[in-house]
């Protein structure tokens, strides 16, 4: 079997490494976290496991609603980077990312403060932050190679993909993967409160979802006991790297300061956490089933 250092690396973002595979592709989670677009340079233990696993169980949930890229998690995939790897097909994605909100938080409440609209889409007046919406809204936005993605409307989003028919499709797809996925975490005890999907074309043309899903990095996921209308939530998600990168008088540009033990192990529990309330399983079983020395 190949080792990673035998592969062709074709890209490295924040978090991910892809290599070239032969026709597949190889998709490496790393143990990175950024915030405020740097990078800093202490690793948060098994992020990248619980990113990949979760993109994993979600890959085989959502399969009826719209095909994935994911081919093997295990086959393929070099012993040293096992957990936290994946083969997948190549796809032409599409330039837009594709995000859904239930809730009304993030960029699209500082949105609705300001205009009354998230995306070009007019909202009732007199919503608070975090509130549920009526019906989840499709907001998607640019894919930035360096800095902030910008939220766009769906004329926009139809402009930058070309194809109105396609661009429909994608946003009943990522509408219906965001109303699945909120209601199986609802039953968990968690609340999705929006999330990030990317999708891509196959050699078909057929629609494809792509990179991650559903996981802690590209969604807002909140613990559903502590949710209160009117103010931030809690969440299962980087966030409490962020509070303390706000706090800690850094001046938000690179490079990114070191993270304090104490913040490591809490961001590494709320991933964690978040992989045993959704999967329903102990995060320990993804580690055994992606072990080469089990199997």
């Amino acid at each position: 079997m190949s080792t990673l250092v035998d592969l062709p690396l074709i890209a490295k973002g924040k978090v991910r490494e892809m290599y070239a595979l032969d026709e597949r592709l190889l998709m490496v989670a790393s143990d990175r976290i950024s915030t405020y677009d740097a990078v800093h340079p202490t690793l948060i233990p098994d992020k990248g496991k619980v990113l990949t696993g979760l993109s994993v169980f979600w890959f085989g949930m959502t399969k009826q609603i719209v095909a994935n890229h994911l081919i093997s998690a295990t086959e393929g995939v070099p012993a040293e980077v096992r957990g936290r790897a994946l083969v997948v097909r190549k796809l032409r994605m599409l330039p837009v990312e594709c995000v859904v909100r239930g809730h009304l938080t993030g960029s699209g409440w500082k949105d609705y403060q300001a205009t009354g609209r998230v995306s070009g889409i007019e909202l009732p007046a007199g919503l608070q932050e975090s509130e549920l919406l009526g019906e989840p809204i499709f907001t998607p936005s640019t894919k930035a190679d360096a800095g902030h993605d910008e939220a766009i409307d769906f004329d926009q989003a139809t402009k930058l993909v070309g194809d109105r028919a396609l661009m429909e499709r994608v946003r009943d797809v990522s509408i219906e993967l965001y109303s699945f996925a909120a209601e199986h975490a609802r039953g968990r005890g968690v609340i999705l409160a929006d999330t990030k999907f990317e999708l891509g074309l196959d050699e078909d043309d057929e629609l494809v979802i792509g990179d991650e899903v559903l996981t802690p990095d590209s969604s807002r996921y909140w613990p559903a006991e502590d949710f209160q209308v009117g103010r931030g939530q809690p969440s299962f998600d980087k966030q409490y790297v962020r509070d303390w990168a706000a706090g800690s008088g850094w001046d938000k540009r690179p490079p990114a300061p070191e993270i304090p033990g104490d913040v490591v192990a809490g961001t590494r529990a709320r991933y964690v956490e978040a992989y045993e309330l959704i999967a329903g399983e102990p995060f320990a079983a993804w580690l055994e089933r992606t072990d080469p020395d089990t199997r």
